[in-house]
């Protein structure tokens, strides 16, 4: 398969080196990034070892793929959408944090477009070099639910690849319970600056759990099966499962860049027709941090 990665940052570097071992892989990040890897390949290394040699540009190339896999912050998803609007795609998989991101891409791509989730941890260590810091599933189907036989030809792809692989045909519900472990870890992780596992019944596991709830709720109140429970246990499950991970969230705190609070913690508070307070809080205090820095 001719898969394109648009956003070679920690979590594309690692799909895309994954998929590298079985697939033509291009990546579409920035230099010096992609230099190195042009000139050495893409080493991978912790729980997975590997090193690939995809084909590496800062721009979409001319050609034809089959797949194209946006794993940009949500934030730039419009810009993503716009850049391969104009490419020969068989298809779009979004493995990006938020609601609304296949949405977005497909009003602009006239290609399917799947949705996705992955549990993969990734740390771009350097230029050239991503660590995998614990594997994990990527889970894909359809964003309104149901069969697709593009997912279950793309599920196979990545199953190819030695990727641990789902397709659902639920994926509204998994986009929310994805949402609500987001909401429940990233935010917390990023402002106490603790690793996923001190949330596993320290101080910082109650405001999680809260979190993860009230996302909860909204799903419930938006016509969605998302229990509580099923909620705040998907948050302690991958928490233990992640002990020693960096959130995205503290990953981007840690080097002063704008988070993705707003298509997170945010889209809670926009979707709520009830009172989130907790995410209202974790909302607040993040866009706070990132005005002081001049990044929204």
């Amino acid at each position: 398969m001719q898969v394109l990665v648009f956003g070679a940052g920690s979590l594309g570097s690692l799909v895309g080196g994954l998929l590298a071992r079985a697939h033509d892989v291009t990546l579409v990040g920035r230099d010096p990034h992609v230099e190195r890897i042009r000139s050495d390949g893409l080493r991978i290394e912790g729980e997975v070892s590997a090193h690939v040699e995809p084909a590496a540009a800062t721009a979409v190339p001319d050609g034809s793929f089959d797949l194209a896999v946006v794993t940009v912050k949500a934030f730039d998803t419009d810009g993503a959408a716009a850049a391969l609007a104009s490419a020969d795609l068989g298809g779009a998989l979004s493995l990006q944090n938020g609601l609304g991101n296949e949405a977005r891409l497909a009003d602009a791509l006239a290609v399917p477009v799947l949705a996705g989730t992955c549990t993969y941890g990734a740390r771009l260590r350097e230029p050239g070099r991503v660590e995998c810091t614990g594997r994990g599933e990527v889970v894909l189907g359809p964003p309104e639910g149901g069969p697709s036989s593009f997912a279950d030809r793309v599920g196979a792809s990545f199953d190819a690849a030695d990727i641990e692989t789902t397709v659902a045909g639920d994926m509204t519900r998994r986009l929310w319970e994805k949402l609500a472990v987001n909401a429940g870890i990233n935010a917390v992780t990023a402002l106490a600056r603790v690793e996923n596992g001190a949330l596993s019944g320290g101080p910082a596991s109650e405001p999680a759990r809260r979190a993860a709830v009230e996302t909860a709720r909204v799903a419930r109140d938006l016509g969605i099966d998302l229990s509580n429970e099923d909620a705040a246990n998907a948050v302690e499950r991958v928490a233990d499962a992640t002990a020693a991970n960096r959130s995205s969230m503290l990953q981007d705190v840690d080097a002063g860049e704008r988070t993705e609070v707003d298509a997170i913690n945010g889209a809670v508070v926009e979707r709520a027709e009830t009172p989130v307070p907790v995410n209202e809080t974790l909302t607040a205090l993040l866009r706070a941090w990132e005005r002081e820095r001049g990044l929204r």
